[in-house]
């Protein structure tokens, strides 16, 4: 029986506040976590949830109040400077040089790294041509579309080979064509380095991408797993709904017997119910007895969107209890 690896990624009872306005305000509260070799992890959770603290404290940019984290075997803390040259990382907002072309930009951050010799060349016309920017290196990165902004930054933040990335929402802000893009050359960098890559993102179908995914909430880690399993932990089975008054609709479905959750897109509701063969008709019924048409549900499986926010509001619930 072969041993389990061990973790490229790991953090043990990360905790980290910061001061406000109103006192101490937690940011990561106990985190565990465990990323193996050649893993996609995908870290999701809404605004304030503590995803770029822990992604900064796991590479080193901050320092914990309580708690250890690990990369590549490495003491984040303590071993500051041998993580650094393990690890990349990508900002939100990263560092391009907006009057330097494509070149100059990549080669800039080969030097920070200590890039050099005969490989040092060839190592960024790779890069380059992977990116697809090899027939821009001179236009200058201020010049280039969003997504090719993307596409050069990841290129800069893995000029010096590291074996761990860490990416803070790198596809926010760019087409859909662009992020699709983005995700086929990290896919392809994964299989050809055996990267191990953290990824914050906002986006569900990115989160779909992932070989896991954490769930974050309040600077806790609330649910992680594989993206079925996480859809798997949803009560009861799913309705979609289409009814032609769905405010109404969403007040008076939320107290129906059977009823274990109410969310809305758009003019649609979806109902998650205790049983898929009788509830169905009883909702009609009751939504008809107070004269909002409705025509008959149909049975949907739940999405990983739909999963996260029931995984949050039953923590919301339990926090307030």
């Amino acid at each position: 029986m072969s041993e389990r690896p061990l973790p490229a990624i790991e953090a043990q009872q990360l905790y980290k506040s910061f001061s406000g306005r109103t006192g101490r305000v937690t940011a990561v509260d106990g985190l565990d976590l465990e990323v193996l070799p050649g893993e996609t992890f995908g870290l999701v959770g809404p605004d304030g949830a503590g995803k770029t603290t822990a992604l900064r404290l796991l590479n080193g940019l901050l320092a914990p109040d309580s708690g250890r984290a690990m990369v590549c075997g490495c003491d984040v803390t303590r071993e500051g400077l041998a993580v650094r040259w393990r690890v990349g990382y990508m900002a939100q907002q990263f560092s391009l040089y907006a009057d330097l072309s494509v070149w100059e930009n990549i080669t800039f951050f080969a030097d920070v790294y200590g890039v050099s010799g005969r490989e040092r060349e060839a190592r960024i016309s790779r890069l380059l041509d992977f990116a697809g920017l090899n027939a821009f290196r001179s236009r200058p990165a201020g010049k280039l579309s969003g997504g090719m902004k993307k596409k050069l930054a990841l290129a800069c933040m893995l000029v010096h080979d590291p074996a761990v990335v860490f990416l803070d929402e790198p596809t926010t802000g760019v087409d859909p064509v662009s992020r699709r893009e983005f995700w086929g050359l990290l896919a392809g960098l994964r299989l050809e380095r055996s990267l191990t890559i953290l990824v914050s993102t906002p986006y569900m179908d990115e989160a779909e991408r992932c070989h896991r995914v954490g769930l974050m909430y309040g600077g806790r880690l609330i649910a992680c797993g594989r993206p079925a399993e996480l859809r798997a932990l949803v009560p009861g089975r799913l309705l979609e709904l289409c009814p032609a008054d769905w405010r109404a609709a969403r007040e008076e479905l939320a107290g129906q017997p059977g009823v274990l959750e109410v969310q809305s897109y758009g003019d649609r509701l979806h109902v998650f119910v205790d049983d898929e063969e009788v509830r169905p008709l009883e909702l009609v019924q009751a939504l008809a007895a107070k004269g909002i048409a409705c025509p008959p549900p149909r049975p949907i499986a739940p999405r990983l969107e739909q999963a996260f926010i029931s995984l949050i509001r039953q923590q919301a619930r339990r926090n307030q209890a």
